[in-house]
């Protein structure tokens, strides 16, 4: 499987990632038939600045709006500012979609690393990704 992934999506990802630092930054990934579209932000509703939780009522909101445009969540995105681009211990733990993406912003090398991955099962699988223009 080789997910689509707009251009602008991983600049939206990477600049979001960047102005978060050294907190992470987390959103939604939004889009339909194989192709990851937009990106878009929420809050980070953690107190630690090396763990996120996307806040509560930006998830509802969010969703609501890509339902209203005909848009799926496909998944989500959030930032390791001092790590690469790989899921942690507490990302596993906490991952609640099954069977939705979850891009990986790794600040620890320039430029940032990405990973994709789709979690299944409790654990996380690599997604090979094309980036289109």
């Amino acid at each position: 499987m080789v997910e689509r992934i707009r251009a602008g999506v991983i600049a939206d990802v990477v600049r979001h990632a960047r102005e978060a630092a050294p907190a992470e930054c987390c959103g939604l990934l939004l889009g339909g038939d194989g192709e990851i579209g937009e990106a878009v932000r929420t809050r980070n509703a953690s107190g630690d600045p090396s763990r996120f939780v996307i806040d509560p009522a930006d998830h509802i909101a969010r969703r609501r709006e890509a339902r209203n445009r005909g848009l799926a969540v496909l998944g989500f995105y959030h930032s390791h500012p001092r790590s690469a681009a790989v899921p942690s211990a507490t990302d596993r733990a906490e991952a609640a979609y099954p069977g939705h993406l979850y891009l990986i912003v790794g600040l620890a090398s320039d430029p940032p690393d990405l990973g994709l991955y789709q979690f299944d099962a409790g654990n996380f699988r690599q997604v090979r990704f094309v980036t289109l223009d």
